[in-house]
């Protein structure tokens, strides 16, 4: 007997919005995943791509991490027996290790926490944390100065 193929989601692994103005602002030094508390209505909007996490970060409070401005507009055919709310907090699934880590880098260091992008995993929603420190104005020209010549140095190469 020939073995069935097995079928392959197409949302499995795929992103859902990326939050580019982070590595603009801040210093990245570390990454955390995490689960997201949603909604019906929030998951379909999702899956249609009506969200922003540009201005949105993550708060520490009582032991939980909450997501903060993250905008999830609501579709059009959402439900008439709920009022969905586009900006409230989400709360974020963290192991206890993994919060008990955060809380540290948060209040004794003086990082922030900042959402950088978010994801289906097996037919999951992931938030991608990002443990940061801000920006001066010089640092982000600095930045920009290597950019601009790690590109030159790669046209170099390419046309010799």
């Amino acid at each position: 007997m020939a073995k069935k193929a097995k079928k392959q989601k197409k949302d499995s692994g795929s992103t859902i919005v990326l939050n580019r103005n982070v590595r603009h602002e801040f210093f990245v030094e570390e990454k955390f995943e995490a689960g997201i508390a949603l909604e019906g209505w929030e998951v379909k909007a999702l899956r249609d791509g009506r969200v922003n996490i540009k201005d949105s970060y993550v708060h520490l409070k009582n032991g939980e991490a909450w997501l903060l401005a993250c905008t999830i507009n609501p579709l059009p055919t959402a439900s008439t027996h709920i009022t969905p709310e586009p900006m409230r907090s989400r709360k974020l699934l963290l192991h206890r290790s993994e919060l008990d880590k955060l809380t540290g880098l948060v209040e004794r260091k003086g990082y922030t926490l900042v959402a950088t992008a978010m994801y289906w995993k097996k037919g999951r929603v992931k938030v991608e944390i990002g443990v940061a420190k801000g920006k001066k104005l010089h640092d982000k020209r600095a930045t920009e100065k290597d950019r601009d010549w790690k590109r030159q140095q790669a046209r170099i190469l390419k046309h010799g």
